[in-house]
């Protein structure tokens, strides 16, 4: 394996399988695990790699832990206990967190690993489904240099800019800023489509126009024909977990004092769809909240697109 660092993968989820798939592809000698049983065999199985039965086994089998988790919680349940992933790591070990985690929770795991000789850094991604198959994930890098070095050429086999934040937690807290503007994007491209279809403008022109003009942004170019005109509604990204980092940048706003009034209308306008239309819904069916606010449904694409 031409002297490849074995890597352990816990959490199989959207966005875990393929950022796996990727490694796996790389020739890293490669152990899986999912709470889900069947998953983790089910993975293991199509990558040709090993299937571990806990954390701790994954982690027993690696030099380098990954872990893409829905929460700073669930990496926290992972790491403890007497079956954690912190009872399987060998001093000298990394353990590097791709999970859209809470900054201050992020730096008192890296602190408690750290007294057993293990180091930690967060590398949260952006790019969404697509781009985790791809291998052209944008990575945020948070830690010490040599750590961040140590996990460069496995970020690299997931993501096309890795981009070093600064120290740990650093990089959580820059991944839920990314979230939020795309969140307040969002929300405010729907708004203006929904006002233009009231006036009598095309919603899918409206689009066009968006794209090459200045009101262009990740949204117009990715999401609203392809997951909301089309009303598919499949982008890969949970509401849930979306209005869980517009929490965490709110959150860093707190902590660090700066009034944040439009990010916290935002938050909130997401939170509000989150209740009505209920939990399991992917991010971009927050449209549809707009539309129950407007009494209006946005149309079909143009052409077909």
């Amino acid at each position: 394996m031409d002297g490849k660092a074995r890597i352990g993968f816990i959490g199989l989820g959207a966005m875990g399988e393929p950022m796996a798939a990727r490694l796996a592809s790389a020739g890293f000698p490669l152990t899986v695990h999912d709470t889900d049983a069947a998953r983790t065999a089910r993975v293991a199985r199509s990558l040709g790699v090993a299937a571990a039965a806990s954390p701790r086994d994954t982690a027993s089998a690696c030099d380098i832990l990954v872990t893409m988790l829905p929460s700073s919680a669930v990496v926290a349940k992972v790491l403890e206990g007497s079956d954690g992933a912190l009872a399987g790591l060998a001093a000298g070990s990394l353990v590097v967190e791709m999970s859209s985690g809470v900054p201050d929770v992020t730096r008192s795991l890296a602190e408690r690993i750290a007294t057993q000789g293990v180091a930690m850094i967060d590398a949260p991604v952006s790019g969404g489904v697509s781009r985790a198959k791809t291998g052209e994930l944008a990575i945020m890098a948070g830690g010490e240099t040599t750590d961040i070095d140590r996990a460069e050429p496995l970020l690299k086999a997931m993501g096309s800019s890795i981009i070093r934040t600064g120290a740990i937690g650093s990089a959580h807290a820059m991944k839920a800023l990314n979230n939020l503007v795309s969140a307040g994007g969002f929300l405010v491209g729907i708004e203006a489509l929904l006002i233009g279809q009231r006036f009598g403008l095309d919603p899918a022109l409206m689009v066009d126009v968006l794209n090459v003009s200045t009101g262009m942004n990740n949204s117009t170019q990715k999401k609203f024909k392809q997951f909301v005109l089309s009303r598919r509604f499949d982008s890969g990204f949970g509401l849930d977990l979306m209005v869980k980092d517009l929490g965490i940048a709110l959150g860093v706003a707190n902590a660090t004092a700066t009034p944040a009034p439009f990010s916290g209308l935002c938050k909130d306008i997401w939170a509000g769809a989150q209740k009505v239309l209920g939990p399991g819904q992917d991010h971009t069916a927050v449209a549809k909240f707009s539309e129950l606010l407007a009494g209006s449904t946005l149309g079909g694409t143009r052409d077909g697109e």
